[in-house]
Formats: C-alpha cells, sequence, structure tokens
C-alpha cells in the first residue's frame, strides 16, 4: 500500500499527519511571534540578536514540518484542494509571506531596524496569521 493510499484508508494516517503539521505551525509561528514583537521594540531587555539566533531557525524547523506535512496532506486529497478558494488564498499568502522575509533579510533589516524593516515585520506577522487563519478555513469552504 502506497503512503498516499494509506492517508486516504488508515483511519490514523491523516489524523496523525494533521497534528505533525499544526506542531510545525506552532513551532513557526511561535518563533515568529516571539521574534518579530521583539524586534518591533517589546521586550526590549531581550537581546535582538542572541534572540534572533534562536528563534528563527526553530522557525524555519517549524515551516519545513509544516510544508512536509502539508505536501502530503495535499498529495492526498489534491484535487479538492485546488478548487477550495481558502486553500488558493493560503498558498498566495504563503508565497507574499516567504518573499516579505526574504526582502527583510536582503536588505539586512535586522541590522538597520528601520522604518521600512519594522514594515516588513508587521507585514510578517499580518501574512503569517493571514496564512494560519486560511489554513483553518479550508474545512469550512
Amino acid at each position: 500500500m502506497s503512503p498516499f493510499a494509506a492517508l486516504q484508508t488508515h483511519p490514523w494516517a491523516f489524523p496523525a499527519l494533521e497534528a505533525v503539521h499544526i506542531a510545525g505551525i506552532a513551532v513557526l509561528l511561535g518563533n515568529l511571534v516571539l521574534f518579530e514583537v521583539r524586534f518591533l521594540g517589546l521586550g526590549s531587555a531581550i537581546a535582538l540578536r542572541p534572540l534572533a539566533r534562536l528563534a528563527l531557525p526553530l522557525a524555519v524547523a517549524g515551516f519545513v514540518l509544516a510544508a512536509a506535512s502539508g505536501l502530503l496532506m495535499f498529495a492526498s486529497q489534491a484535487g479538492d484542494l485546488l478548487t477550495n478558494p481558502a486553500f488558493r488564498l493560503k498558498m498566495l499568502l504563503l508565497f507574499v509571506a516567504g518573499a516579505n522575509a526574504v526582502w527583510f533579510h536582503a536588505r539586512g533589516s535586522l541590522e538597520r531596524g528601520d522604518l521600512p524593516g519594522r514594515v516588513l515585520g508587521t507585514s510578517s506577522l499580518l501574512l503569517w496569521l493571514a496564512v494560519l487563519a486560511c489554513g483553518r478555513a479550508i474545512a469550512y469552504v
């Protein structure tokens, strides 16, 4: 039996994969929110660069876990998901959030700490929360 068939037939396979996906999201968003609110000025007693060295790699690890599990979930029901407007919006927002992160780091926003960097940081928070909301909406649209 293929792994994709097991996802569709085994009663615990898909829920277990969803749990892995949610764990990845939790690690991603937990660390990203912590970093972003510190970057935006809250918790100034915590040094920004050491926090970034800890939180950002963990956020990337959470993203990798969420993306890998998400791809497996997608493969098991691609037809249904491709017609779901919440899923399509989630994919668009994921792309924009990724581009926003690349822009944030490419321009050296962490070192600059300037207004454009704060706009990118705020955008990051809003985009990832929108991705989360769209992911939740997939089941209801």
